[in-house]
């Protein structure tokens, strides 16, 4: 079952699989894309209201219990500051020679009782939410499916998307809206430089 995320259905993309589809969808709140889209952290009531769908989308995707996540004025600042920081980290070259990222979040690792061994996310507020991102990325990292969240390389657009491509060489989130454009402007230098 594929789940619709609510800042990244708005660029009518394909959603990454599983918790990883909460990180794409927190770098897609931001004001982006063409059209340009609002920013979805730019106050604090259209935060919550992001929060509150995404925190239940969360749980679909995870099965694990829906986070209560409350956050004012002081917490969305921080949250749009984290935001930034793993925009700049999915925006770094696969390397490693990208920025130094100084955010931690609190997780536990539960025992169920069927055996297996779950990573919960812990804090209150921003911190909680950082947490659900943080454990995400690590998941993604873990099955080999991180290095596939990327965002597009046209410098107005900036939305993140899940390549699907087989040999996840994929580049603009969209070919059509922002390929096309940069391919022909590319095209169009090397005909002026000849």
């Amino acid at each position: 079952m594929s789940i619709s995320w609510p800042a990244t259905g708005r660029y009518d993309l394909d959603c990454a699989p599983g918790g990883l589809g909460l990180v794409q969808d927190l770098l897609n709140t931001i004001s982006a894309g063409v059209p340009q889209q609002p920013d979805l952290l730019a106050d604090v009531e259209s935060a919550r209201t992001w929060v509150y769908d995404v925190t239940a989308r969360w749980s679909a995707a995870t099965g694990q219990p829906i986070p209560e996540v409350a956050l004012d004025g002081d917490e969305l600042q921080e949250l749009r500051a984290f935001r930034d920081t793993v925009h700049r980290v999915t925006a770094a070259p696969a390397d490693g020679s990208g920025p130094a990222v100084p955010h931690t979040a609190a997780a536990a690792l539960r025992l169920g009782a069927d055996g297996t061994v779950r990573l919960e996310p812990r804090g209150t507020g921003w911190r909680l939410l950082a947490s659900l991102v943080l454990a995400a990325l690590f998941e993604a990292e873990q099955t080999d499916i991180r290095r596939r969240l990327k965002t597009c390389h046209n410098p107005r657009c900036r939305v993140a998307f899940y390549d699907r491509s087989r040999n996840n060489s994929g580049v603009w989130h969209s070919l059509r809206v922002c390929g096309n454009a940069a391919n022909l402007r590319a095209h169009r230098a090397r005909r002026r430089s000849r």
